[in-house]
């Protein structure tokens, strides 16, 4: 009789390396020791979540100001943890985080605006901030709202954390042009995973963040063999690696490496190229109820 090892969890969902380990796993896995973490806030625009503790190192994802960032040892300027909204794991520089929870009021909604020292739009900007950024509405001054540790942002920009749109896919079109960037989250870069969780989101859909976890958790899979001609505004089309967002029956969005931006293009079109270099479709997932 074949005896099957046990399965050791997703590394990139759950905070264990050889030496130390989150408290919640002891039991799932082997360390030296564990640690319950402590929970930090993220304070600049988009902070770069990297596999280790090294500006050179690659960056899987970001984390958006105001989002949660469990932090289980800080050492050499890196703080080494997983963020709370899609529980990836990594090192973001220590400078980046504050030791103090965020209970947001508020997100961005507009694809990029500004945290401004005081309400008026002459003086100088503090950092840019991109679409999901959470805050504290604390206060209002004409046409500005005051967030919690200071600052400023344009009302108009914001919407309250519990405010969804109906159509995902007029979110993910907002961001048309912009760069490619392996591991982005923003309109300063974005990936094609990120595409898909930034867009769903702002629908309240709750995306984990790499192309093989969404296609495996989200919506509902297309009987094969996929008839490309009746898909639907709102599908998924994932490929080994990648994903994009059907705009019609015919057309997807997609941030892409080809074009090194968000694009849009006849699906048949993109099909046949990444055919070549990533193979062929490997599911088509339809989200159901919104």
């Amino acid at each position: 009789m074949t005896v099957s090892k046990p399965t050791k969890p997703d590394a990139r969902l759950n905070p264990y390396r050889a030496d130390l380990a989150a408290a919640h796993l002891r039991g799932e896995v082997e360390a030296k020791r564990f640690e319950e973490g402590e929970d930090y806030a993220v304070m600049i625009g988009a902070a770069p979540l990297r596999r280790k503790p090294g500006h050179d190192a690659p960056m899987d994802t970001q984390l958006l100001f105001g989002e949660t960032f469990r932090v289980y040892e800080v050492k050499n300027g890196w703080a080494w943890g997983q963020a709370a909204f899609d529980d990836y794991v990594g090192y973001l520089e220590y400078v980046h985080v504050q030791r103090r929870r965020v209970e947001p009021t508020h997100r961005v909604a507009a694809l990029r605006t500004f945290l401004y020292r005081e309400p008026d739009i002459k003086t100088q900007p503090v950092i840019p901030l991109p679409m999901n950024a959470k805050l504290k509405v604390t206060g209002a001054v004409e046409r500005f709202s005051e967030v919690e540790g200071g600052g400023f942002v344009f009302s108009a920009h914001l919407t309250r954390i519990d405010a969804y749109v109906s159509d995902y896919v007029a979110v993910a079109e907002q961001f048309l042009g912009a760069p490619y960037l392996w591991g982005g989250r923003g309109s300063m870069g974005v990936d094609c995973s990120g595409l898909v969780q930034m867009a769903l989101e702002r629908a309240g859909i709750h995306a984990l963040r790499d192309t093989d976890m969404q296609e495996a958790a989200l919506g509902e899979r297309l009987a094969e063999p996929y008839d490309l001609s009746r898909l639907k505004r709102g599908d998924l089309v994932f490929w080994k690696g990648h994903v994009g967002i059907m705009r019609d029956g015919a057309v997807m969005l997609h941030a892409n490496a080809t074009h090194m931006a968000v694009t849009s293009e006849l699906l048949e079109d993109a099909a046949a190229r990444i055919a070549c270099t990533d193979g062929p479709i490997t599911s088509v997932k339809r989200l159901t109820g919104v």
